[in-house]
């Protein structure tokens, strides 16, 4: 069944019913032990049918399992992004929701008016869910025609008060705007983006590099001389390029198009939607763009399934690891 906000409310009635939604994504009928990875039946040790009183009295509706084999309690939540939460699992099955359902993304200001939250719990929430978000380590090389270009992020210079064209504009090699570089596999329509230091041979190469199979690959770009050297350097299987600067933007099947259909929609949510994204933690907001748009073909609910079914589990950030609120 298709959710929404308004099914999701009915079918989460309760906070446990909030655990058992997790517990049925992450584990289906059989729970598994996160300390040990045992499917030997746990105990359950909450009362299944109502909460539990805590030592400060408080009813809590938590439901913690204990493993059959290493003796350790756990919840769904234990190893996950969620670990050591204090926000009601409810609250952070909704966020998720509107998380992956709203294409150009939702600001932390949202959700601290929409759920009654902090500043910072808002902020933290969301750098938990973009971790969640980032693409598998043990994802493949992409393959046959990937496209690779290039985007810069950053204010418009002239809008900046002590504006230096020389520094800001580019005017001899010089900006201080970040560059984004962007792959995307038209085999697959995966998208795989990162912020590079420059757009020189050796960070784009080495992007390449770890992103895909060389020999498996035809690469499309632009005319950026640099590519042409990364190419023949890596032993790419095949090369080419469209020349932008003489209005060329497809030639049979080459294009950069996709790429660049990216970073209209890239661009425009960042701008529209959180307004200012520091350097620091450009990366995350990438790996939450770059999951929406390689999941754009299935439905909100099945993307978010696939996050909570797949992604949240060992990969627990500490907000000491996560930067300050104050750069966002």
């Amino acid at each position: 069944m298709e959710l929404s906000i308004v099914s999701l409310a009915q079918q989460l009635a309760t906070e446990g019913d909030a655990y058992r939604f997790l517990e049925e994504l992450r584990w289906g009928a059989q729970p598994v032990c996160p300390h040990c990875g045992s499917v030997r039946q746990p105990y359950f040790l909450t009362p299944k049918n109502g909460g539990r009183k805590t030592r400060t009295g408080t009813v809590s509706e938590r439901r913690v399992w204990k493993c059959a084999d290493c003796r350790k309690q756990f919840s769904v939540l234990t190893g996950t992004v969620f670990h050591g939460t204090k926000i009601p699992v409810r609250k952070w099955v909704f966020v998720i929701f509107e998380m992956c359902s709203s294409k150009n993304g939702v600001a932390a200001r949202e959700i601290e008016r929409k759920y009654d939250l902090t500043p910072k719990a808002a902020w933290f929430m969301l750098h938990r869910l973009r971790e969640a978000m980032k693409r598998d380590h043990i994802a493949g090389l992409l393959s046959g025609r990937v496209v690779s270009d290039e985007t810069w992020w950053g204010g418009k210079p002239a809008n900046r008060h002590g504006h230096d064209p020389v520094k800001h504009d580019g005017r001899m090699g010089g900006t201080d705007k970040t560059p984004i570089q962007s792959l995307v596999s038209r085999e697959t329509g995966e998208v795989r983006s990162r912020a590079v230091p420059n757009v020189t041979g050796a960070s784009l190469g080495r992007v390449l590099a770890e992103e895909i199979d060389p020999a498996r690959t035809h690469l499309h770009t632009d005319r950026n001389p640099a590519y042409g050297v990364v190419a023949q350097r890596m032993g790419i299987a095949q090369h080419s390029a469209v020349d932008h600067a003489r209005r060329e933007y497809v030639r049979g099947d080459v294009t950069t198009n996709h790429a660049e259909g990216y970073f209209s929609q890239l661009k425009r949510s960042l701008d529209g939607t959180h307004h200012h994204v520091s350097r620091a933690h450009l990366d995350r907001y990438l790996a939450e763009f770059d999951y929406r748009y390689s999941t754009r073909k299935v439905s909100d609910t099945e993307r978010m399934q696939a996050l909570l079914g797949r992604q949240v589990a060992g990969r627990r950030l500490m907000y000491r690891d996560s930067g300050t609120a104050t750069g966002r």
